[in-house]
């Protein structure tokens, strides 16, 4: 079975279809962003008292930071949908 060399031109272009500068980007990107996520439950793993009104309650400190991250972006994708509704029902009008 013989091969067939390929001309110059074909194979500087199949080089720069294996460079791909913006996958790399964002391979790193996660890499740095799961860094820090590591670093951030090693730095938070303390244990704290949540004083509810009748209640306490011991949890680490990096749940109760992800517990009002979620609690928060849950309220603002609800507060934009009422704006939302609130918008078509007055050009509805």
């Amino acid at each position: 079975m013989r091969f067939r060399r390929r001309p110059q031109s074909e194979a500087s272009s199949e080089l720069e279809e294996t460079w791909q500068p913006k996958l790399y980007l964002r391979i790193l990107v996660l890499i740095l962003l799961a860094a820090y996520a590591i670093a951030f439950v090693l730095e938070n793993r303390k244990a704290v008292s949540l004083h509810f009104v009748f209640a306490t309650a011991d949890v680490s400190l990096v749940w109760l930071v992800l517990l009002s991250l979620a609690v928060g972006f849950g309220v603002g994708i609800l507060l934009s949908q009422l704006e939302r509704r609130r918008r078509r029902r007055r050009i509805a009008q």
